[in-house]
């Protein structure tokens, strides 16, 4: 008898940690190192239960961006239109929008009625 691979989902092996996808874990590590900026500072101040509180918010902040979609919600014009995208697309197009002089172009083809 012959030996045939069966095809399985291999979806959630390129994570780290299980939940850190690698963008993710960047986003994370990134906003952590903000967060301990502030752990110093308020450690100075011998406040460090603040400072430790904040750069465990300011990593989670970096996670959830790093990891969530705009939703789709049918009743507000803004999330029709970004419904689905990542958050860190959007958060960077902003940022382009803003210092570009708040001009964008965007092409979108025009749907035609097949019958």
């Amino acid at each position: 008898m012959g030996t045939y691979n069966l095809p399985r989902s291999v979806k959630g092996e390129g994570r780290i940690l299980f939940i850190f996808t690698g963008k993710s874990m960047l986003y994370t590590v990134i906003a952590g190192a903000v967060g301990l900026l502030f752990y110093f500072i308020f450690s100075l101040l011998d406040l460090t239960v603040v400072g430790i509180v904040l750069t465990v918010i300011f990593a989670l902040i970096g996670f959830i961006i790093g990891t969530l979609k705009m939703p789709n919600i049918g009743k507000f014009k803004f999330t029709q239109k970004t419904g689905g995208e990542n958050l860190d697309d959007i958060i960077k197009r902003a940022i382009k929008f803003k210092t570009r002089g708040k001009k964008i172009y965007i092409y979108e083809e025009e749907k035609k009625n097949v019958k």
